[in-house]
């Protein structure tokens, strides 16, 4: 066990308090692993303001890396020194779901994730829970060795961190998602971390059109440079009839990466009949959608959600990887700001401010 610097939430809507923890030894598959970059996910701030349900005190912070500290003694494929990013959905390889290439949809995942201990706790000795396992506002963590992917040299760990969520998540989204034929036409709506990697996953299916949508002007400049052949200010009168007015009569795929009912309905609306509209974003607990049945029926559109890339994760956060070696994805473009670890609460207001795409803390500065 060692003691270590953590942001801990204690309480919803109330700023995370740096204090001391104790990390727990590695169990046999497991890696202790000294954080070196997170990113700021507005999945955290739906647990730090209560919109999503969880237990307290918690340490919150998913999109990781970092470099191998430990191993434990069943860890193969890993060594110490290693450089890492999370592959956050950990499976067992076996099960149905497993065995179809959609691991992030592992029956299993309940008892792969079970451990003997606590990973966490005060120096009191009371247990904190992780989000998802991880955990990652805290100098040290603990994850298991198939939620860990080995990271190429080549790639900092600064933007290596965003292959561990928002990458992984949006461009996953498009391949293994929605499966976006090249030629096709698309819409995103919130080009945010998330949607900004969809309007890259899209770009890089070939879709002849991609048509970003968001209130922010600065983000949708920014959605041109990677790959957004036409911007649409979310704050129109009608969104859809804006689409249908640059493309005709809608897009072949949407993608919702904002998360709530609203936005929801606008990704159904600017579909053609036959089209797909995929969500991403993670709505707040208890949102409901009201959606017109004759768009099913008579129209024939679908829709589908997406969790976490809808893949196997690990595989794919290599590949990213090397299309990122290549100079086909824009990874430090999507980066805002890094700031130190000890400013994390200043980063999560900027966030909230909408006028970023990634704040990367920066644990060793």
């Amino acid at each position: 066990m060692i003691e270590t610097e953590a942001a801990v939430l204690t309480a919803v809507n109330e700023p995370l308090e740096l204090t001391t923890i104790q990390v727990d030894d590695p169990e046999p598959d497991e890696v202790r692993v000294a954080v070196t970059h997170v990113g700021l996910c507005h999945s955290d701030l739906h647990y730090m303001t209560g919109t999503v349900p969880t237990g307290l005190p918690v340490v919150v912070g998913h999109e990781v890396a970092g470099v191998v500290e430990a191993i434990g003694s069943a860890v193969t494929g890993l060594r110490v020194g290693d450089r890492v990013v999370g592959a956050l959905t950990p499976s067992c390889g076996r099960c149905a779901n497993c065995e179809a290439g959609r691991s992030t949809q592992c029956q299993r995942v309940a008892e792969v994730r079970r451990r003997p201990r606590p990973a966490f706790r005060l120096t009191d000795g009371e247990p904190v829970e992780r989000l998802g396992d991880v955990g990652a506002f805290s100098r040290h963590t603990l994850m298991r060795e198939n939620a860990l992917v080995k990271l190429d040299d080549a790639v900092p760990l600064h933007v290596g961190c965003l292959l561990a969520c928002c990458v992984i998540t949006g461009v996953g989204a498009v391949f293994r998602g929605a499966r976006v034929r090249p030629g096709s036409t698309v819409a995103v709506i919130g080009c945010g971390g998330v949607g900004s990697a969809v309007v890259q996953g899209a770009r890089l299916a070939g879709a002849s059109a991609v048509v970003a949508i968001d209130l922010d002007e600065a983000r949708l400049e920014a959605a041109r440079g990677y790959g957004a052949t036409h911007v649409v200010n979310g704050g129109v009168e009608d969104v859809a009839a804006e689409v249908r007015r640059l493309l005709g009569d809608g897009v072949d795929y949407s993608f919702e990466a904002v998360g709530s009912a609203r936005t929801a309905a606008t990704a159904l609306a600017v579909l053609r009949p036959t089209g797909t509209a995929c969500l991403v974003g993670i709505a707040p607990e208890g949102t409901e959608l009201a959606l017109p049945a004759s768009d099913f029926f008579f129209g024939e559109k679908r829709l589908i959600g997406s969790y976490m890339g809808s893949g196997q994760v690990r595989q794919d956060i290599t590949q990213l990887a090397r299309l990122y070696q290549q100079g086909r994805l824009l990874l430090d473009e999507m980066v805002t700001q890094v700031i130190p670890f000890g400013e994390i609460n200043e980063g999560f207001k900027a966030m909230r401010s909408g006028d970023v795409t990634r704040i990367v803390l920066d644990f060793q500065a």
